[in-house]
C-alpha cells in the first residue's frame, strides 16, 4: 500500500464528473471525501464499511435534533456531524473506483442510507418543532411534511431517470457503434445555480438551531427553493426520457 500521498494522488484520477454538481460538492466535499478515502484506503475499510460510518454520523446528528433542545451547542455539533457524514458519503465512492471493490451491494446500501437520511432530516425537524418550538401555528407542523415529500421524489426521480437512461442507452446497442458525442464543458453557472439544492449547503441552516426563529425562516427558504428545484428538474427529466423514446 502505497503513502497516504501517492493514494491522495490516485484518488484524484478517480473522480465522477463534475457535470451537474454544484460547487459546494465539487470544491469542499469531494476534496474533503477524498482524504477520507485515503484515510480509509490505509486503514484497509471496505466502501460498505465507510458507507456506514456516513450513517453513523448522519443518523445520529438527526436523532439529536429530534431528542434534544435546541442550543448554539447543538447547532455547532449537529452541523460538524452532518458534514462529516456528508464527506464520508463521498469519500465511499471514490474508495470503491479506487480499490475496485464497489459493486451492486455498495451502490444500494449507498441509495438506502440516502433515502433515510432524507426521510429522517425532515421527520426530526419536525418532532423538534412539535417538541420544542413555539410556533407560530400548527401550520408550521406541515412544512417539513412538504419538504420531504419534495426532498424524496426529487431523489426517487432522479434515480429513475438515470436508470431508465441507461436501459434506453443499452437497447440501442453498444456505444462504439455510435458517432463520438465531445462532453459538454463544466458550467460554473450552473454549478453556482444550484448550490441551494446542494444537501451540504442544505446543512448549514442547522448552525442556526439556536435561533429558532431564524432557522424555521431558513429552512422554510430552502423548503421554497426545493420544491422550485423539484418542479425544473421533473420537466426536465420527463423531456429528456420522451427524447430517449423518439430516438
Amino acid at each position: 500500500m502505497g503513502s497516504t500521498g501517492t493514494v491522495l494522488r490516485e484518488l484524484r484520477g478517480a473522480q465522477k464528473s463534475a457535470k451537474g454538481v454544484s460547487l459546494y460538492s465539487r470544491y469542499v466535499n469531494r476534496p474533503a471525501g477524498r482524504v477520507l478515502a485515503a484515510g480509509a484506503c490505509r486503514a484497509n475499510m471496505t466502501p460498505n464499511q465507510v458507507t456506514l460510518t456516513s450513517a453513523l454520523f448522519t443518523y445520529g446528528a438527526l436523532t439529536s435534533v429530534a431528542l434534544v433542545e435546541p442550543s448554539w451547542t447543538l447547532a455547532v455539533l449537529v452541523y460538524a456531524a452532518l458534514a462529516v457524514g456528508f464527506a464520508f458519503d463521498s469519500a465511499d465512492g471514490q474508495l470503491a473506483r479506487l480499490t475496485g471493490r464497489g459493486g451492486p451491494d455498495g451502490e444500494w446500501l449507498d441509495h438506502v442510507v440516502d433515502c433515510g437520511k432524507l426521510l429522517l432530516v425532515h421527520t426530526a425537524v419536525l418532532i423538534s418543532f412539535y417538541r420544542f418550538g413555539e410556533l407560530p401555528s400548527a401550520a408550521w407542523l406541515l412544512l417539513p411534511l412538504g419538504f420531504q415529500l419534495a426532498a424524496v421524489v426529487t431523489f426517487c426521480a432522479g434515480l429513475l431517470r438515470e436508470q431508465l437512461g441507461k436501459a434506453a442507452a443499452s437497447a440501442r446497442g453498444p456505444s462504439w457503434a455510435e458517432p463520438a458525442v465531445p462532453a459538454a464543458p463544466v458550467s460554473r453557472v450552473r454549478a453556482v445555480v444550484l448550490l441551494p439544492a446542494d444537501y451540504g449547503v442544505f446543512c448549514l441552516v442547522f448552525l442556526l438551531l439556536g435561533a429558532p426563529g431564524a432557522f424555521r425562516a431558513g429552512y422554510a427558504v430552502l423548503a421554497v427553493v426545493q420544491t422550485l428545484f423539484l418542479a425544473a428538474f421533473l420537466a426536465k427529466w420527463f423531456r429528456e426520457l420522451k427524447a430517449l423514446r423518439a430516438g
